[in-house]
């Protein structure tokens, strides 16, 4: 088969790979940075016999993901931050009734309404469900456009392996960029998994529930307990990250999505300077690749964690070295990216040669 390439945003290509992916339903509500997705899907979608609605705001747009997944459709929302906070509720639901689903979310400065620039200020509203109660999201976070397609099309397969909402972690950057990107083929709607818990076609068998609701306490608990176990086989299973010349480094960059980008071009500089920085990237931010972190700082040698936020992934990857290695910081927020010169400068800074 001839492979496809094409030019695109990577709104569009998230889109692009929905679609491929076997996205039946999609439901959002426009916001910027992440309107081309949406429109993408308006003008792709309906030609092919699948649904695509407009909905009259994000809390509607997620309770719509919830309902259109529990009848059997492959379905997927978007939104920017503010249009994520709204979507809280419908995911705590959606955890709790364990109903898969795809959440890209092309983060914006914040909090609040903030400013429209890349950030990576959800990290924490992602990693940590979000919503109330016990949950988790399985948490994606592509750095390029190419990543932003593959990741959007494992996405779906993640939520109907796990029976759980996924989360695609893009920035402003991500979702408005321009690069070439192969496209995954397309899936034969015939292919997709079977999913023989969703509600509907009910002749000859008892009425199916898919709620959150247990009012009894220790029903609750073990319901509660038993997805606990879920995560454990998913960090078994599931977690992804990018290690660059970390073996003999003197010194680690810890970074994902587009400040991992910056990053790759500071170990540049670095190299062309005689320095020995590697670059550890988390692909799955939940969940989290602790253990290979933590194995990693057994050297001793010191991290410098690159974050679009005031310092948030810099606590996950604390808790996985574990004190055996010094753990900094460096940190931009409300749209300001670093640039590869400022982290050279700082990794040149704490390897004693600035």
């Amino acid at each position: 088969m001839t492979e496809e390439k094409r030019l695109m945003k990577g709104n569009e290509a998230i889109g692009e790979a929905a679609i491929r992916a076997g996205c039946t339903a999609y439901f959002g509500y426009p916001i910027t940075p992440q309107n081309e997705l949406t429109a993408y899907m308006a003008q792709n979608m309906l030609d092919k016999g699948r649904i695509f609605i407009q909905a009259e705001s994000e809390v509607a747009a997620i309770n719509m993901v919830y309902g259109a997944s529990a009848a059997g459709a492959r379905a997927m929302t978007s939104s920017s931050s503010p249009g994520v906070s709204l979507k809280q509720e419908g995911l705590s639901y959606a955890a709790g009734a364990d109903i898969p689903l795809v959440l890209v979310n092309v983060v914006r400065g914040g909090p609040g309404l903030g400013s429209i620039a890349p950030s990576q200020a959800d990290y924490f509203q992602a990693t940590r469900g979000g919503g109330h109660g016990d949950y988790y999201t399985i948490v994606l976070a592509p750095k390029s456009v190419q990543e932003a397609a593959d990741l959007t099309y494992l996405a779906f397969d993640l939520a109907d392996t796990w029976r759980m909402p996924v989360v695609v972690l893009a920035d402003g950057m991500i979702g408005q960029m321009m690069e070439g990107v192969v496209l995954p083929p397309s899936r034969d709607l015939a292919d997709l998994p079977r999913r023989d818990w969703t509600v509907g076609h009910m002749h000859g068998r008892e009425a199916r529930h898919l709620t959150s609701l247990d009012l009894v306490p220790e029903s609750l608990e073990a319901k509660v307990r038993q997805r606990f176990q879920r995560y454990e086989e998913i960090k078994a299973r599931e977690v992804r990250y990018e290690a660059v010349d970390v073996d003999q480094a003197d010194l680690i960059l810890v970074a994902y999505g587009t400040a991992a980008r910056v990053c790759l071009g500071a170990k540049k500089l670095a190299d062309a300077a005689g320095l020995r920085v590697g670059l550890f990237r988390p692909i799955t931010l939940w969940p989290f690749p602790e253990k290979a972190l933590a194995q990693l700082a057994k050297r001793g040698k010191p991290f410098l964690t690159v974050e679009m936020s005031m310092g948030q992934m810099v606590e996950d990857v604390k808790l996985s070295v574990l004190g055996q290695a010094p753990v900094h910081l460096l940190a931009h927020c409300g749209g300001v990216i670093p640039t590869e010169e400022e982290v050279f400068e700082e990794a040149k800074r704490l390897l004693g040669r600035g």
